[in-house]
């Protein structure tokens, strides 16, 4: 049977820190294989004593349902604490954050793309415990869409951001503890961190293959489907494609009302994709981009998940609208996620690259080759070191 690092918080807890004060940094898939939450299971324990709530992006209930919404802290009424939003004012935990606390214990469910903020979020709290003399404790969870697999561009630091502020590939293969070990070694060396090892997890593992609750770690991330297009449709955040969201298949559905969806099938299919099938579709998103207008577009459905590339498909969406429809396809204007200067998609893919490879009418394939070659050097270089599961 799988464990969590939450699954096993009590007996695993490291000796060193009993009798310590503790804060959490929490949402509301940070649950058990009993749906037990973290913050309930943190007030019973017999090892230390839990002081202080932190939430990242989408706050640690939920309360905000889209993405960058910003939210202010709060008492939370289950269980008496102050609650601090990582996704507001600050997104690193002020020193007045952390003064009644000696560790800070992370546990957050990562779907296994670079962009999405929750590993970022966890950058913050390590450089925040070093610089505090706190120390810091990461319950480990699977990455949801297996480590086994890695795709797409490394980010250059120039393009370094909230959706990536460290070299990682797109789909980066690791699970939160690997990043930490990762982060740590390469740039905190003095943090004193501790990381709460899974249990049976295997690197081959897809998250149903785990038998654990999906819970969904943020309200557009429904289902492992949305989780396994998510490396390459998060891409159409840059752009003026509705990705998705106002539908109940964000990242899945995708399109524009400028878009004829038959045209746009018959583009994707010419690419010859491994692992996937597009269905032409109509679709009015409720919120977010073009709501409540009609769009064409597709819906992704996967026939293969270990074949399919998620980030090379996004690449090829961008592909064919922006040749499709040269005068309509933009790219989207900054601010995003906190970046005012950068353009979206260069923050994105971590690179300039990308866009003016689009731009310039670069071959799929010839694109390929590159990102896959930076991919192939980190793993080798970098990757390896930190991976903690076989």
């Amino acid at each position: 049977m799988l464990m969590t690092g939450l699954d096993i918080l009590e007996r695993s807890w490291p000796k060193q820190l009993n009798g310590s004060r503790a804060g959490l940094v929490t949402n509301p898939a940070s649950v058990n294989r009993r749906l037990e939450h973290a913050a309930d299971i943190a007030m019973k324990s017999k090892k230390f004593k839990l002081k202080v709530l932190f939430g990242p992006q989408h706050g640690i209930r939920g309360e905000t349902q889209d993405n960058m919404v910003e939210w202010k802290g709060f008492l939370d009424k289950k269980t008496g604490l102050p609650v601090y939003s990582l996704y507001g004012q600050t997104r690193k935990p002020a020193p007045e954050m952390l003064k009644d606390i000696d560790v800070l214990i992370f546990d957050i469910q990562d779907v296994g793309s670079r962009y999405y903020t929750f590993i970022w979020t966890m950058e913050l709290c390590m450089q925040a415990c070093l610089e505090n003399g706190k120390s810091f404790v990461i319950l480990d969870r699977p990455n949801p869409i297996g480590g086994h697999i890695t795709e797409g561009t490394v980010l250059d630091m120039e393009y370094a951001s909230f959706v990536g502020q460290r070299p990682l590939p797109i789909r980066h293969g690791m699970t939160v503890g690997e990043i930490g070990n990762y982060l740590k070694n390469e740039f905190y060396q003095n943090l004193e961190l501790y990381i709460i090892k899974m249990k049976n997890w295997k690197r081959n593992m897809w998250f149903d293959m785990t038998k654990l609750p999906w819970v969904m770690p943020s309200p557009n991330m429904p289902t492992l489907d949305t989780a396994t297009v998510y490396p390459g449709m998060c891409l159409l955040e840059g752009t003026n494609l509705s990705e998705g969201r106002g539908t109940t298949k964000p990242f899945e559905i995708f399109g524009a009302p400028f878009i004829e969806p038959d045209a746009l099938v018959k583009r994707l299919n010419g690419f010859k994709l491994p692992g996937v099938f597009f269905r032409p579709l109509y679709f009015q998103p409720t919120f977010q981009k073009h709501a409540g207008k009609l769009c064409g577009g597709a819906q992704i459905h996967i026939t293969s998940r270990e074949r399919f590339k998620p980030f090379k498909t996004g690449v090829a969406v961008l592909k064919a609208a922006h040749d499709l429809y040269p005068k309509d396809f933009n790219w989207k204007e900054p601010p995003y996620e906190y970046e005012t200067r950068k353009l979206p998609i260069d923050i994105l893919a971590g690179t300039d690259r990308l866009r003016k490879g689009i731009a310039d009418g670069e071959d799929l394939e010839q694109m390929e080759k590159w990102w896959k070659k930076e991919c192939l050097h980190f793993n080798r270089t970098t990757r390896k070191k930190y991976l903690i599961y076989e």
